[in-house]
């Protein structure tokens, strides 16, 4: 990112890590020397619930806030959170989206229908788009909650910051148990992102 301060809103539901994924980065990023602010929205105190962060970083931060039209990356952990944020976005911002859906309560209750093709109506607005397969990749490693350690991986693509630094960060949160598994969640999100 070549501005002062890059925005980035984190948004997804209820126990799928956005506020750890939102800690972890704003370490990451405090490590590698610049200023952090976050703030967080927790829809419903549930599983299911939305839960957003906005982050930001650069050399002087006075605001957690990102008005809407500001964001820089959207970083969505499933796809109609990712619809749902999307008009925050630059024209020239970049999404990273989990390909996962969560079905609403509507939906379960059958008051409306999850959206159809989320992925291909938000990539034909925006050129920087990165589906990863963050909760199947997880799921092959043998855990899915290992889903938002995959998608730190793939965000950190996006930024000259050392691996070791979000690495170390990401394990000091994590027991010891499932350091290597997420060691491994890590790279595999590393290796979704070609090039950013």
């Amino acid at each position: 990112m070549d501005q002062i301060t890059t925005n980035i809103l984190v948004a997804g539901v209820g126990g799928q890590g956005v506020i750890l994924a939102s800690d972890i980065m704003s370490e990451v990023f405090m490590e590698a020397g610049y200023d952090v602010k976050k703030s967080e929205v927790h829809g419903m105190a549930m599983r299911g619930g939305i839960v957003t962060s906005h982050f930001r970083f650069g050399k002087k931060v006075y605001s957690p806030l990102i008005k809407e039209g500001e964001v820089d990356i959207l970083f969505a952990f499933e796809q109609l959170e990712g619809l749902r944020w999307i008009n925050h976005l630059k024209a020239n911002g970049k999404v990273l989206m989990n390909d996962h859906k969560i079905n609403p309560p509507a939906v379960n209750l059958g008051e409306m229908e999850y959206p159809k093709a989320i992925p291909e109506k938000i990539q034909s607005k925006f050129k920087d788009f990165y589906l990863v397969k963050g909760t199947e990749l997880a799921l092959q490693l043998g855990d899915a909650r290992a889903a938002n350690v995959v998608l730190l991986g793939a965000i950190s693509k996006f930024f000259d910051v050392n691996e070791g630094i979000w690495l170390k960060t990401i394990l000091n949160y994590l027991p010891p148990k499932v350091h290597e598994l997420n060691r491994k969640a890590f790279s595999i999100g590393r290796d979704q992102i070609l090039q950013a």
